[in-house]
């Protein structure tokens, strides 16, 4: 029985709702108030009081919306959750109402209906796919649609999520048809009455998440788009898709949240189309993160941790700006961030937008399944033909950044396209070992410009070198970097191909056969301190000036 002293704990950890000093009267939370027995307090509504059981059989879809809107017809509000299992389709949110998850409750996503079925076997559906015309054909289906979410608000303003409970995923659409995920069912997102997403905003501001957690979170643990003024704090999520989605995003900070997202991206930037025009993600500064991508789904949560199998081994999970990419990314600070057994760093600009003013420090990476740093300018272009044109990436400064067991097929890669360079990028105090292992004749190998393609590392295969692939760029400065391998490897650490203006300084790199540099169409070159050999030889084949 959850008493007083339990409750003031709880709301002392959301701050700003001033609800915490309330003269609250030490009364049980897990039953509904008897005749004549007063609420816990003007301001607080406790789902039970509105006739929700909590017992993970009979729908509470009900009872937690007249909760809601309880609080807002009374000017704003915490909505209360007690322990119990609150079992529901679409919950809607409203201005100046905070839900409030104590600990030992969870809301499940009740059943989809499967395909043939017109509701899912707990007797109900989730909310329609709202039209979104505007939006065109630019983006996924599941980035179109916000209401067909277990839990979802559209312009609204001032609330927030949180306490320690958990909002289980169970019933929705995970956005696909293959395999399914151990014992969860498959569900097809676009047809009616299926959920895809646990969270979806749009066009919200003055947002707070906290402290929660998301088991199985559909296509989307969270889906946000145009939210603005918005903090992310110490969540956990573990998922079969993407983590979180900050979409045309402006003012916000995310922090101290663990990512496990083995199928798909773990916190994941966009700057999509889907509000009808474009608008960038800007000023977002993510801090002392945890992503990873080779743990089974649930095991993050358990405190287990159990890998996939050998052979099984996932490890997607990573921090990525894009692939949608038409607003842009502006002013991010990225720091103390944690990556274990995903894909790296990846910023993105394919679909037209500027990409610039990018800060990253102190990283820790470990058993990767793609170099660490993936830096993108493609020209996909997908957006309305009349105005989408290439974009830019330009000013990122990465440092401080250990990677440990990088895969031995593909080092980082940093490219842009015929035309078209990445500009003005400064990495210093970077430590890599790769697994290493290349051979002379994957040194030959001629990478795919891939133009117009999916931004992906995969798609470029096999590296010529085993530390950084460098191409299409301008004012590159890299200084006290250091590429090690764990087994001997046949490539140069470093291959150059049409880069204007580099200065490498205090760079160590082993001289895989002689040769540390691969250098091609590179101009106006200087190279100080490096510890490649002491009598390296730069391998000079077509280049022009060096």
């Amino acid at each position: 029985m959850t008493n007083f002293d339990a409750l003031r704990r709880d709301l002392l950890r959301v701050g700003g709702l001033g609800l915490a000093g309330a003269a609250l009267p030490a009364v049980s939370l897990a039953a509904p108030r008897k005749k004549g027995e007063s609420s816990l307090a003007a301001g607080i509504f406790n789902v039970r009081e509105y006739g929700a059981t909590g017992d993970g059989k009979t729908l509470d879809t009900d009872a937690v919306n007249r909760t809601i809107e309880a609080a807002a017809a009374a000017g704003g509000g915490l909505v209360l959750f007690p322990p119990g299992t609150y079992l529901c389709f679409s919950i809607h949110l409203q201005s100046n109402v905070h839900l409030h998850l104590l600990e030992g409750s969870t809301i499940e996503a009740a059943a989809s209906p499967s395909p043939g079925q017109t509701t899912g076997y707990n007797g109900g559906t989730y909310d329609a796919a709202e039209p979104n015309p505007a939006a065109g054909e630019y983006e996924d289906y599941g980035h179109r649609h916000w209401h067909n979410s277990l839990i979802w608000g559209e312009d609204i303003h001032d609330f927030s999520i949180t306490g320690t409970g958990l909002i289980f995923g169970k019933g929705l659409s995970f956005g696909g048809l293959w395999a399914p995920r151990g014992d969860y069912a498959m569900y097809k997102a676009e047809l009616p009455g299926v959920g895809n997403k646990a969270i979806a905003l749009k066009n919200c501001h003055n947002v707070l998440l906290r402290d929660f957690s998301i088991l199985k979170g559909g296509h989307f643990g969270l889906l946000l788009t145009g939210v603005d003024n918005l903090t992310i704090d110490n969540l956990t999520i573990d998922t079969d898709r993407d983590g979180m989605d900050i979409d045309c995003c402006q003012n916000v900070r995310v922090s101290n949240c663990t990512v496990n997202s083995p199928w798909d991206d773990g916190i994941c930037p966009k700057s999509s189309y889907a509000l009808g025009y474009t608008k960038p993600c800007k000023n977002v500064t993510i801090a002392n993160c945890r992503v990873s991508g080779y743990y089974m789904l649930g095991t993050v949560l358990d405190g287990t941790f159990k890998k996939f199998p050998e052979g099984e081994r996932r490890g997607t999970g990573r921090i990525k700006c894009g692939t949608e990419s038409n607003g842009g990314f502006i002013n991010f600070t990225i720091t103390g961030c944690v990556f274990e057994g995903c894909l790296g760093y990846a910023l993105e600009t394919v679909d037209g937008a500027l990409l610039e003013d990018i800060a990253i420090s102190n990283t820790t990476m470990r058993d990767l399944f793609c170099g660490p740093l993936f830096l993108r300018l493609g020209a996909r272009l997908r957006g309305p033909k009349e105005t989408t044109k290439v974009g830019t990436l330009r000013r990122v400064l990465i440092n401080n950044l250990d990677c440990y067991n990088a895969p031995a097929h593909q080092g980082s890669i940093l490219s842009g396209i015929p035309g078209y360079t990445i500009d003005d990028v400064k990495l210093s105090n970077i430590y890599i070992e790769t697994a290493g292992g290349g051979t002379a004749e994957q040194a030959q190998r001629q990478v795919p410009e891939d133009i117009n393609g999916y931004p992906e590392p995969g798609r470029f295969g096999i590296t010529p070198s085993s530390g950084f692939f460098l191409r299409h760029m301008r004012n590159l400065e890299m200084s006290h970097v250091e590429i090690a391998n764990a087994t001997p490897d046949a490539r140069p650490a470093f291959y150059l191909d049409d880069v204007n203006r580099v200065d490498f300084f205090a760079i160590t790199a082993p001289p895989n056969n002689g040769n540390a540099f691969a250098l091609h169409n590179v101009q106006d070159l200087r190279i100080g301190w490096s510890r490649a050999a002491a009598d390296t030889v730069l391998a000079t084949a077509d280049n022009q000036t060096v």
